[in-house]
């Protein structure tokens, strides 16, 4: 009688294992999230520089990091997107490092990517540290105040811990955008690449076809019940519309986005996605009144996509992350001496100095690998990748697991520079003259994706 009653105690412990845990291992417990949002405006101060390359000293708006934290019982992850053009090398690894310690998480399940606006700052603390060591250094990111606004977002990270709440549903939901985004690389009659900037005036370009591009916004939302919880939203393009004299402001993707949250009252974040040769040229002549059609025109993507939400059971999550060893350029101009040489003069042109300051910080962290992750609820893949990825990746990820809805965010690490398709490399144009990495950078970033998204070799 003893031996039957531990029996039954025993397949009931089971029972009880197998529920909670389910067949893979991974908890089935209810899943909650909470959403934060923290000013990161930097100091207008002169001491951070912009994405063309000028100090930051006018304030149109604030620049906001925005995101949610995930917790499914047995750990927590964070998304972030982050109002800024860029944050490279040891300033990323400081910021994700933050919020992991304030979630109570480890760093590998964190995700902060830009959204890329160039009236927001470029910080790369280890180029100014650099530069700092030398004579007459200029100034491209404050370090302590770098070290001040992750210590805040920080902050804000801890406090939403409070607000946690349960979410039961995932949605999925996308909307072609009309007439914002155009490939940058145009070729013409000539059999030239040409660059169509991110404001462009010339009418032989604008009246070029948009090119390659993903002309679809997407949208994932968390929901308890009917109730939506938080939007996320992803788009490939690059997010400027030509403020160009220092200003400080979210541009137009952060206008559609703060305008939704206002009108539909729920949580709404946006992720810039592989959009380092995709700009909004075609149709942006730098005016107000083009600033003002590209807002109207993402905004109405966004509430037709927030419209068109089906939604799942969302039962629990998966988070896999893999690391990125990207091989260094140092051909010509990007040979560490040269570049040694530079940052260390006083003569020199400063704008050649931070130049020579952010290839020579990427050189000495290059040992460390860049960590790629994705987040898996239900049938949705979130893939975070780094620098300034080609379009080219982010159709690949997608056509990878037709089956599942793949939203991709660009601009994490920013080190790297843009990550280009081997073939652009010999036809020219502006982004191969810029990375920092070489033409064996594709297939190593593929093969990356590939692992990450569970598709065999």
């Amino acid at each position: 009688m003893k031996r039957w009653t531990v029996l039954c105690w025993i397949v009931a412990l089971l029972a009880a294992s197998c529920s909670e845990t389910g067949v893979s291992g991974e908890r089935t417990s209810a899943l909650r999230v909470a959403t934060f949002r923290c000013d990161v405006t930097p100091p207008l101060d002169g001491s951070f520089r912009g994405g063309w390359e000028q100090p930051l000293t006018r304030l149109v708006d604030p620049l906001w990091a925005k995101g949610i934290v995930l917790d499914d019982g047995s750990a927590r992850y964070v998304l972030c997107a982050v109002d800024w053009c860029e944050l490279c090398n040891g300033t990323h690894l400081l910021w994700q490092r933050k919020v992991a310690e304030a979630a109570g998480t480890d760093p590998s399940r964190v995700a902060v990517q830009c959204v890329h606006q160039h009236t927001a700052p470029i910080a790369d603390g280890d180029a100014q540290a650099l530069l700092d060591a030398q004579p007459s250094p200029p100034q491209c990111s404050n370090r302590k105040s770098l070290e001040e606004l992750a210590d805040r977002l920080a902050a804000a990270v801890k406090q939403s811990l409070a607000r946690l709440e349960p979410f039961d549903r995932v949605g999925t939901s996308e909307a072609k955008v009309d007439r914002v985004a155009g490939n940058r690389r145009v070729m013409l009659a000539d059999g030239k690449i040409h660059v169509r900037w991110s404001s462009c005036t010339d009418p032989e370009l604008q009246r070029a076809p948009e090119g390659l591009i993903d002309p679809m916004l997407k949208t994932i939302t968390l929901a308890r019940g009917d109730k939506p919880l938080v939007r996320l939203h992803y788009y490939a393009t690059h997010p400027q519309t030509g403020l160009g004299d220092g200003p400080v402001s979210i541009d137009f993707v952060g206008f559609a986005r703060e305008k939704l949250e206002t009108s539909e009252g729920v949580f709404q974040i946006y992720f810039t996605g592989c959009s380092g040769n995709v700009t909004a040229g075609k149709y942006n002549d730098a005016s107000a009144r083009a600033r003002g059609e590209l807002t109207q025109r993402l905004l109405a993507a966004m509430k037709a996509s927030a419209a068109a939400t089906r939604f799942v059971p969302a039962d629990r999550i998966a988070w896999q992350t893999v690391p990125l060893a990207l091989p260094e350029r140092t051909d010509g101009t990007f040979a560490i001496a040269r570049n040694r040489a530079i940052l260390s003069d006083p003569k020199a042109d400063p704008k050649a100095r931070v130049g020579a300051a952010g290839r020579v910080a990427f050189h000495e962290r290059i040992d460390r690998p860049i960590e790629l992750s994705t987040l898996a609820i239900g049938p949705v893949r979130v893939l975070h990748l780094p620098g300034e990825p080609f379009i080219e990746f982010q159709l690949y990820a997608q056509k990878l697991a037709p089956k599942c809805f793949v939203a991709v965010a660009g601009y994490g690490d920013g080190g790297p520079g843009y990550l280009c398709t081997e073939k652009s490399y010999p036809e020219g144009g502006y982004e191969p003259t810029g990375t920092l990495v070489t033409p064996a950078s594709e297939a190593i970033l593929n093969k990356a994706i590939t692992r990450l998204l569970g598709v065999g070799p």
